[in-house]
C-alpha cells in the first residue's frame, strides 16, 4: 500500500509538471513573446535573441540551449539530487512552447483581432498583466511538485554557491533584473521593461499564492480582562475554537490571558462588535494566515 502510494504521488508530480508547462506555454505564446515583453529568467534572453535573429530561433528551443551550461554547473556544485524532475520539467516546457505556438498563435490572432479591429495599437498593459498571471499560474504547478524550470531559480542557486552572502530573493532580483535591462537595450524601449516588470510581479504573486495558499484566513490575538467572557462569546457566536495562552504584562507585573483564534475574513467585522461591546479597552492585534488546516477549514 505505501509503494502504490509512493508511485501514485510521483506520477502526480508529472502530471502537475505537464498541466504547468501547457499554462506556462500558452500564457508565454498568447500573451508575452508576440508583443516582446521579457518578464526576466532565460525566458526573456529566449525572446530577445528570438526577435533580433529575425525569429529564426524558436524561443523553446533557446531556452533548452540556455538551460544547459546551468544545469551542468548545477550539477558540478549543486549536486544531483533535484536535476531528474527538472530536468524534465525544463525540457517539457521548451518543447510546449514550440509545439503549441502556431496553435496558440491561431487562436490568439483569431479572437484578438476581432476584438482591436478598431485599435490601432495593442493593450500591452493587458497583455502583461495576464502574460504574468498564467505564467505564474503554470511555474506555481510546477514549483509545486518539488521541481523548477531551470533557468534564473537554477542561475540563482549556482551563483549563491560561490557568494553565500547574498539571498536567494537578492540574487533572483538581480539577475531578473538584469535580463530586464538586456531587453530594454535590446528593443529600445523603456515602456516595454516597464510592462516586463509588471508581468513578472504579478508571476511572482501568483506563484506565491499556489505554493502558500491564498490569503482567505486571520488571525487574532484578543488582551483583555474579560477573556473568559470574550472567548464564550466567540465560540458560541461565531463557531470558532479559541486558545487561551497565559502571559505577563511587562508594565503592570500582571497575569494576562491571551486570546488566540483563526477564523475567515468574513467574520472579521462580527468578530471586532462583538470584542469591543464587551471590552471597549480590549488590545486586538490582527495577523494574515496563508493556510489552514482542521477542523472547520
Amino acid at each position: 500500500m505505501g509503494r502504490f502510494k509512493r508511485l501514485f504521488k510521483g506520477w502526480k508530480d508529472y502530471l502537475w509538471i505537464i498541466l504547468g508547462s501547457i499554462i506556462t506555454a500558452a500564457g508565454i505564446n498568447i500573451f508575452l513573446v508576440p508583443y516582446k515583453i521579457a518578464p526576466g529568467g532565460v525566458t526573456g534572453i529566449a525572446t530577445v535573441i528570438y526577435y533580433l535573429s529575425g525569429e529564426r530561433f524558436p524561443v523553446g528551443v533557446t531556452m533548452l540551449v540556455l538551460n544547459v551550461p546551468l544545469f551542468i554547473l548545477g550539477v558540478r556544485f549543486i549536486g544531483g539530487k533535484f536535476i531528474i524532475k527538472t530536468l524534465f520539467s525544463t525540457i517539457f516546457l521548451s518543447v510546449s512552447i514550440d509545439v503549441s505556438e502556431p496553435v496558440t498563435t491561431y487562436f490568439a490572432n483569431f479572437y484578438l483581432t476581432k476584438a482591436e479591429r478598431f485599435s490601432a495599437t495593442p493593450d500591452l498593459l493587458l497583455y502583461s498583466i495576464f502574460g504574468g498571471f498564467f505564467m505564474g499560474l503554470g511555474l506555481g504547478f510546477v514549483f509545486r511538485s518539488g521541481a523548477t524550470t531551470g533557468g534564473t531559480d537554477l542561475a540563482a542557486r549556482i551563483v549563491h554557491h560561490f557568494i553565500p552572502r547574498l539571498t536567494m530573493g537578492q540574487l533572483l532580483l538581480v539577475v531578473d533584473s538584469a535580463v530586464i535591462l538586456f531587453a530594454a537595450i535590446a528593443f529600445n524601449s523603456f515602456l516595454l521593461a516597464l510592462y516586463a516588470i509588471l508581468s513578472l510581479y504579478l508571476s511572482t504573486k501568483v506563484i506565491d499564492a499556489i505554493l502558500e495558499g491564498v490569503n482567505f484566513a486571520k488571525a487574532v490575538y484578543i488582551i483583555s480582562g474579560k477573556s473568559e467572557e470574550i472567548a464564550q462569546k466567540i465560540m458560541a457566536e461565531l463557531d470558532r475554537g479559541v486558545t487561551a495562552i497565559r502571559g505577563v504584562g511587562m508594565y503592570s507585573g500582571e497575569d494576562k490571558i491571551v486570546l488566540y483564534c483563526v477564523l475567515h475574513r468574513g467574520q472579521l467585522h462580527q468578530l471586532k462588535e462583538l470584542v469591543i461591546k464587551i471590552d471597549p479597552k480590549a488590545f486586538v492585534i490582527l495577523t494574515d494566515v496563508r493556510e489552514v488546516l482542521g477542523e472547520g477549514f
